[in-house]
């Protein structure tokens, strides 16, 4: 049996690294799957036919989740072309990295919006469904750097701190409706983005994390699959760290 059979899933920022990783992960175990992506149009239609050649309905929606009308336009629709929405996961994200002293008011509002409002957007759209369904999954994606912030990362420090707050207060509203909300805090995951760092530096990154290697975009889809699956029934307000040690 398939951990996610027969349930619908919403990946945002889907078209490239961890979003990708996790929508596959998601068909393979038997979801259907619905996904956003912006800027990334032939890599989102491509995995759409990736997705749906798993044998799970698949559908790819080109919307910005840090628009509060669009996100709520997106849920209604996934929820009218699947009929329901069981897991919720919110990957989509940026970085405009600067130390404060030349961090701009531009940077500062762009990372807050695309990071952290994006997920108070789909969530406020998907709580009237999910509570009238009687469940859900919400998984929202934090980083280590939420929980020890980062030298030159003031903006996204705050916007995955803000996400750990936000997913702790909507567990605890809504946990009697049987919606479950955790966050997922990823450490050095080995993506495109890392793929054009100095292969030095990210040997140093590998050499400082106890498992002695960065993490894969798999890493983190295995957890968002636990997370979405009935093994977690029990679990929730949680940030599960997949960091291999890097923040103990």
């Amino acid at each position: 049996m398939k951990l996610l059979q027969g349930k619908t899933a919403l990946v945002t920022g889907a078209s490239k690294g961890i979003g990708r990783a996790i929508a596959i992960r998601y068909a393979e175990q038997g979801a259907n799957v619905a996904f956003t992506y912006l800027s990334s149009v032939e890599q989102g239609q491509a995995l759409e036919a990736e997705l749906s050649a798993k044998g799970v309905k698949a559908k790819g929606y080109r919307s910005d989740a840090s628009d509060f009308s669009q996100a709520e336009k997106l849920v209604n629709e996934v929820i009218s072309d699947f009929g329901t929405l069981d897991i919720l996961v919110n990957n989509a994200g940026i970085t405009m990295d600067n130390l404060l002293l030349r961090l701009n008011e531009e940077a500062w509002d762009r990372v807050i919006n695309v990071n952290l409002k994006s997920c108070f957007n789909t969530v406020k759209a998907a709580t009237k469904p999910m509570m009238k369904q009687k469940g859900g999954s919400i998984i929202n994606m934090t980083s280590v750097v939420g929980l020890k912030g980062n030298a030159g990362q003031a903006n996204y420090a705050a916007s995955k701190a803000g996400i750990i707050g936000f997913t702790k207060s909507v567990a605890l509203e809504l946990g009697s409706r049987g919606i479950r909300a955790n966050a997922i805090a990823p450490g050095f995951i080995e993506t495109e983005m890392t793929g054009k760092l100095d292969e030095k530096t990210v040997q140093l990154w590998r050499d400082a994390i106890p498992l002695k290697r960065g993490g894969k975009p798999e890493d983190v889809a295995d957890a968002c699959v636990f997370l979405g699956s009935e093994m977690s029934s029990y679990i929730s307000g949680q940030v599960l760290q997949v960091d291999g040690g890097m923040l103990t």
